[in-house]
């Protein structure tokens, strides 16, 4: 190559990893699996997001909510301390542990709390909805101060940086998880900011996501009409908020809701068999406004399990792959073969057709 040519870099229109491990008898493993495969997928991500999800890290507290907080100062810290202590028992905060990594600057104040409802506190509503209630309060009224996850037994980790590098911040390969999941994030639309990181959260629900949710406006006010607030500056957070609202409020079966979100399209329908046909119909007649458009690969955990779901045309490359209790999901087969090069099976998931992985048992 002669020296004064240049050397053009394209945008990767395909950009962002995600990568999910499960392990469904709920056996915990440390975080250095999900590191190492989501830093071999270092070049679809900028270093403007990074994040993870874990689950079953919190035993000694599982029956808690642990908040997730980012404070821009002390001065916020003590506020939203002085919130809580009227709104929940707290039954134990503490600064969540750091490292001192040269690429990751201007982090928040991170601290976690482990807190309770008081029944007194309900009226009469569901406990899941009141924390709900209270997280997105906070998170759109209290300046300085973001809870960036609020689930039991499991948190999210999250910044602005390249996600092996989030991971060593975090000290993630000193935490033990049924579940994993990672997100190396290429922004487009939005900017790179600590809580703009994937992933996206709500009690126990996560998500990362590679693409863009075009109906985002659509989904953004139906998504109000229940009381939910959109505030994130990213589009990713109404993948989080429906399907708390389809699986968690509405009590839908997980193929159901996922066949709101990316349903077949009318011309498919219209082939089905008469009581399958009838089936899609009214899902897509009740839940149109729920309807996810544009290029998308999505990780979804929740305490039960993971879920991986592509868009209706797969217009964002996914893999899925098992290996006696594990399932894994990834944007590249790569991901999963670095970590677990003998799979007993693989495949690329079909377009809007979900992966489901539960667990089995218990968690203990």
């Amino acid at each position: 190559m002669r020296s004064d040519t240049k050397v053009r870099r394209e945008r990767n229109p395909s950009g962002c990893a995600i990568m999910g491990i499960l392990n469904k008898k709920g056996k915990r493993i440390d975080g250095t699996r999900i590191i190492k495969s989501i830093a071999l997928m270092h070049d679809r991500s900028n270093g403007l997001g990074g994040g993870f999800a874990a689950y079953g890290i919190y035993p000694r507290y599982k029956d808690y909510y642990a908040f997730h907080v980012m404070f821009d100062d002390e001065k916020c810290k003590t506020r939203l301390e002085e919130y809580l202590a009227e709104r929940f028992i707290v039954e134990r905060d503490e600064k969540i542990p750091t490292a001192k990594v040269e690429s990751i600057t201007k982090a928040p104040l991170l601290w976690r709390y482990f807190v309770r409802v008081d029944d007194s506190k309900l009226d009469d509503k569901p406990e899941d909805d009141y924390v709900v209630e209270q997280v997105m309060g906070i998170n759109s009224n209290f300046d300085g101060a973001f809870i960036s996850s609020s689930g039991k037994n499991m948190g999210g980790f999250k910044g602005v940086g390249y996600p092996e590098d989030i991971a060593r911040f975090y000290r993630l390969d000193g935490y033990k998880a049924y579940l994993w999941t990672a997100h190396g994030r290429f922004p487009t639309n939005t900017p790179g900011w600590w809580g703009g990181a994937h992933p996206m959260t709500l009690l126990d629900w996560s998500v990362v996501h590679n693409g863009e949710i075009s109906s985002y406006g659509i989904n953004k006010r139906y998504l109000e009409m229940f009381g939910y607030r959109l505030e994130l500056l990213t589009d990713t957070e109404v993948i989080a908020y429906l399907f708390d609202l389809l699986v968690r409020r509405h009590k839908l079966p997980i193929e159901v809701a996922t066949g709101a979100l990316a349903p077949p399209f009318w011309k498919d329908i219209d082939r089905m068999p008469a009581n399958r046909k009838k089936v899609y119909e009214a899902i897509r007649m009740a839940y149109g406004s729920a309807l996810m458009n544009g290029p998308f690969a999505i990780i979804v955990g929740f305490n039960r399990g993971m879920i991986g779901l592509n868009d209706r045309i797969k217009l964002r490359p996914m893999m899925a792959a098992k290996k006696g209790d594990f399932l894994y999901i990834s944007s590249e087969e790569a991901g999963i073969r670095i970590i677990e090069p003998e799979p007993d099976e693989v495949w690329a998931p079909k377009a809007g057709t979900p992966v489901i992985g539960l667990v089995e048992e218990d968690v203990e």
